[in-house]
């Protein structure tokens, strides 16, 4: 297939607010692919390459200044290979090569293919929600049900892997992924709760809740088969090299074989929490520990479809002095007695769950509730302005973006300079600066790449921005460097914070 057919679907989806239409261009697409460019193809529109991010920037690119062909001529095969290269090139010469490379690719492209790679190499098609729409366009176009195409992609942590199975050999191999021990898998996410009661009263219903901390610390997935290690974060990176803590705490563990869910934080020396980014830096100024809330496999049983109390008792089992604090069949006011303990100690509150729920990986759904006594939102980082006056030579006001559940770039809801340390200015001014898409001296325009907590006042409707609300008194807490712009919270989720 042309590069070219690929990139005009790519332009359909993008110029198209309907679910049902962005689905169908993508299914249509799919069912062309041979199944060699389906992986590729499907990375490609989702965002990034297959072989990950290659180290090429936009500065990098527009410098080259390579004249668009007239006609297509490119292949998928023929990108593919160019990026492959590209992502191997390294040593004595590589940047003299790496400049043919990219040469060569944006030569044999035309202007609309050009923009495309451009947007591709740089981040800028990394919008995250569009993975939703496209496991529904791989549904569609292989005929297996969207519920399992979803759980392969759960199991697999790949959705070009996911899709390649479906389009290529159906049901049956969609349906043969299994949870694999040292593979990552998509972790479980919870919703914000209205109220702790109304959480509590939810989710009794399910057959009793569980009431746990709920740490300012970074997610984690431990996998053990023998003496054989990964540690996972969030979106499945593997950083088992970086805690060499966690893995001599998992060949301890009384088993043979566990995959095990939960956060990690630093504490000082009296038990309290370090600040979130002290614990994404793994400091040395800290102890690293790990509380476990979650067991999804233990010696050689896959536990993902059991009921949670039945997994929590699993748990006990291996894990025992680093389970996350809370209590089982908590009544309201028990519930509410360790959300006070929880914020007494630090932390950000408390996580309701029902224990008759499974672990729907990759979902957010209502059976794990969160309960935070401020309004906080993970927004996307969409440009910034340079400052004025004591901020002078910073990049400062950031402008905030909601992730658009039917896969469209992030919609703008307001602009912050609020809680901005000395040394967060730096950060940014820095970050910033390297992932720019253009400068026109007042405002730098960023890839969807960045994620901030933002804490708020509320919501209120208003026309200045195309999702119809802006934040009130809105301020940063921190950056979130654990997490994708497919985990920012929804322009739907900021709506409802409206009074």
């Amino acid at each position: 297939m042309l590069f070219a057919e690929l990139v005009a679907t790519s332009a359909t989806v993008g110029g198209t607010r309907s679910r049902k239409a962005k689905v169908e261009a993508l299914a249509g697409l799919l069912r062309a692919l041979a199944p060699a460019e389906i992986e590729p193809a499907v990375a490609w529109l989702a965002g990034e390459p297959r072989q990950g991010r290659l180290g090429t920037g936009w500065r990098t690119l527009a410098a080259l200044r390579v004249p668009a062909a007239e006609q297509p001529s490119a292949t998928l095969a023929d990108v593919d290979g160019v990026l492959a290269e590209l992502a191997t090139t390294t040593g004595s010469g590589s940047a003299r090569r790496r400049t043919e490379l990219l040469t060569g690719l944006l030569g044999a492209a035309t202007e609309d293919e050009q923009r495309f790679l451009f947007r591709l190499l740089t981040g800028e098609l990394r919008q995250g929600a569009l993975e939703g729409v496209l496991t529904e366009a791989v549904a569609a176009a292989s005929g297996v049900p969207a519920e399992q195409v979803r759980r392969a992609l759960m199991l697999s942590g790949s959705l070009p892997v996911t899709a390649r199975a479906a389009l290529r050999d159906g049901a049956a191999a969609v349906t043969a992924f299994r949870l694999q021990v040292g593979r990552g898998i998509r972790p479980m996410l919870a919703s914000p709760a209205e109220t702790l009661a109304g959480a509590v009263a939810e989710l009794a219903e399910g057959g009793g809740v569980t009431v746990e901390y709920k740490l300012d610390g970074a997610r984690i997935q431990v996998h053990r088969a023998g003496d054989d290690v990964h540690v996972f974060t969030r979106s499945l990176r593997e950083i088992t090299d970086k805690v060499p803590e966690l893995v001599e705490l998992a060949r301890a563990m009384p088993c043979e074989a566990v995959v095990l869910d939960g956060e990690s934080l630093a504490l000082t020396d009296d038990g309290r929490p370090r600040p979130f980014q002290e614990t994404m830096r793994n400091t040395s100024a800290g102890t690293l520990e790990p509380r476990f809330f979650d067991c999804l496999h233990l010696d050689g049983v896959d536990l993902l479809d059991r009921p949670l109390r039945e997994r929590l008792a699993a748990l006990a089992t291996v894990a025992t002095g680093y389970q996350m604090p809370g209590l089982l069949d908590a009544t309201p006011e028990q519930a509410a007695a360790l959300l006070d303990e929880a914020l007494e100690a630090g932390h950000e509150g408390v996580m309701v769950k029902s224990l008759g729920s499974p672990y729907a990986a990759g979902r957010r759904g209502k059976a794990w509730q969160k309960v935070k006594p401020a309004h906080t939102l993970d927004l996307v980082v969409l440009a910034v302005e340079w400052g004025y006056g004591r901020r002078t030579g910073t990049l400062s006001n950031i402008h905030l973006g909601a992730r658009d559940p039917d896969g469209g770039p992030p919609v703008m809801v307001g602009k912050t300079f609020k809680g901005m340390t000395d040394e967060l200015l730096g950060w940014q001014t820095e970050q910033f600066s390297a992932h720019a898409l253009s400068d026109d001296g007042h405002v730098v325009r960023l890839p969807p790449a960045f994620v901030v907590e933002i804490e708020l006042d509320g919501v209120q409707f208003s026309t200045r921005y195309p999702g119809g609300v802006a934040l009130r008194f809105a301020r940063v807490l921190r950056y979130r460097p654990d997490k994708e712009p497919a985990d920012a919270d929804t322009i739907d989720a900021v709506r409802a914070l409206l009074p």
